[in-house]
């Protein structure tokens, strides 16, 4: 069934290529019975085996994955329409994506929970995590009910993305038709509607062809023939041979051969055990993602391969090393390039107003830095001395460097400016050394003064208080002795009388 036209608007272009919407071609959307089944080129290499993992591991656990479907459907009670509709979709899936990236019981979770939909028979998310949950634990061994924890809200939205998912890559073409009503009917057809046990194995010979790939590769028709070809062949129930009754229904004698020796080998594997299963599973994907991170360059403790970053080099600084090294190693670089800009400020014609402002400025400057060092003197007398510009260096450190003057011709008006600079500059560190000791000496002296006040002050306040205690005390030993003679005059007088 091919999508038709929508509005009058729409028009089919004669290349085929499209729907005409207005001025654009879209895509054309087709959909039908037939699309749900697999060319044969797509079984040869699925998306499983290109990640790695062996053909045997791939159908073990798509009969496991089915298995679960139908155990889970079972306990739900859904009907077995839909648990059929949810293997069907399930071995659809994996052969568009990887067992390898995605978890094959939650896809069987979301399998179950969109065939209950699409089977009208819905059934919420928790009762199916439920039952998957009890289904792993094993029948023989008392189950513990689940935790509604952070770990189960996880699983419940994982679930809900891979039913998107499935939507999603299956392009909504989620109907299937199932043999079911068929098998009765052709069995009418051939008269043995009857024999309830030919039915019954016939049934059960298709739920069981659920678990191979025979409905993703057949018609439902030829699947009905193929089971009703088998089961009459256990049953030992002649049909109809000249000519063959399945010709009679666009069965081949190919196609039944091939859909019966499928089913019959399920019954001669042994039973997949899932943890072995998914050890594999973890395996093949550890291995896929170091072999992601080796291509990027890098370890599987996201570190940089050493291979591949051999020929790293960093980039180079636009200024030669030796130019560099003196950039950042003499100290002398920032007073050479003050004394450049104090020559060239010199030929400015506005150096008269400025100089003033600027000796004001350095003065005020010098005089805060003068009063912090004579306290910091003052404090630690075994410091050294430090320079105006915060370093400890001596009076030869602020000469320029002779590497930097080195071919460089320098005019005598330019050597007598610098050389007066310098008088007047060791001139007036100098002053500000003699200024600094005057002010160290004078405040030394006041400190001096204060400590001597304040001792005497302290020891008067002393003296002062322990006077104070002596004549308390002599007044209480006064007092004492005028009660004691007053009782023993009146105890005499008492006597007396």
């Amino acid at each position: 069934m091919s999508l038709g036209v929508l509005s009058p608007h729409l028009n089919t272009p004669p290349n085929n290529q499209g729907i005409l919407i207005g001025d654009k071609v879209y895509s054309e959307v087709f959909l039908a019975i037939d699309s749900s089944i697999i060319p044969d080129e797509r079984f040869s290499s699925t998306p499983s085996m290109l990640d790695g993992l062996d053909h045997e591991t791939e159908t073990d656990l798509r009969i496991l994955g089915c298995e679960l479907i139908q155990s889970a459907g079972i306990l739900l009670r859904l009907p077995q329409v839909a648990m059929a509709t949810g293997q069907v979709l399930f071995q659809r899936f994996f052969y568009s994506k990887s067992y390898i990236k995605h978890s094959f019981e939650i896809v069987a979770m979301a399998c179950v929970n969109l065939a209950s939909k699409i089977e009208e028979s819905p059934r919420r998310v928790r009762d199916v995590i439920n039952v998957f949950h009890h289904l792993k634990q094993g029948k023989g061994k008392k189950s513990s009910p689940l935790v509604l924890d952070q770990n189960y809200i996880n699983t419940k939205n994982q679930v809900i993305k891979a039913e998107r998912r499935i939507l999603k890559e299956l392009g909504f073409c989620v109907h299937v038709k199932h043999p079911h009503k068929i098998i009765v009917m052709y069995l009418q057809v051939l008269e043995c509607e009857k024999n309830q046990m030919l039915v019954q194995t016939a049934w059960n010979y298709m739920n069981d062809a659920l678990r191979t790939n025979a409905f993703v590769r057949f018609e439902p028709e030829t699947i009905a023939c193929a089971c009703i070809y088998l089961a009459a062949r256990v049953l030992q129930i002649p049909l109809p041979s000249k000519p063959h009754w399945y010709l009679l229904f666009g069965a081949t004698k190919e196609n039944i051969k091939e859909i019966c020796i499928s089913t019959m080998k399920l019954y001669s594997r042994e039973k997949p055990i899932s943890e072995q299963l998914e050890k594999q599973v973890e395996k093949r994907k550890v291995a896929l993602e170091e072999a992601r991170l080796k291509a990027k360059g890098q370890n599987p403790n996201l570190t940089p391969a050493l291979a591949a970053i051999g020929g790293f080099s960093p980039a180079s600084k636009p200024s030669s090393p030796r130019e560099v090294k003196m950039e950042e190693k003499s100290p002398n670089s920032k007073l050479v390039q003050g004394s450049e800009n104090r020559q060239l400020f010199a030929k400015s014609p506005l150096n008269g107003s400025m100089k003033k402002e600027r000796k004001v400025f350095q003065n005020g400057k010098n005089h805060s830095r003068s009063r912090s060092r004579s306290r910091s003197q003052s404090r630690s007398p075994h410091r050294h001395r430090r320079s105006h510009s915060g370093t400890y260096s001596s009076h030869s450190s602020h000469s320029p460097s002779p590497r930097q003057h080195k071919g460089r011709r320098v005019s005598p008006v330019t050597q007598l400016r610098t050389e007066r600079d310098r008088k007047s500059e060791s001139s007036r560190r100098g002053n500000k050394r003699r200024r600094s000791r005057s002010r160290t000496r004078s405040t030394s002296r006041e400190r001096g003064r204060d400590r001597d006040y304040v001792k005497h002050k302290h020891d008067r306040a002393t003296s002062h208080h322990w006077d104070h205690r002596e004549r308390e005390r002599d007044r209480s030993r006064d007092h004492g002795r005028s009660k004691h003679q007053s009782r023993s005059h009146s105890g005499h007088s008492r006597h007396s009388k």
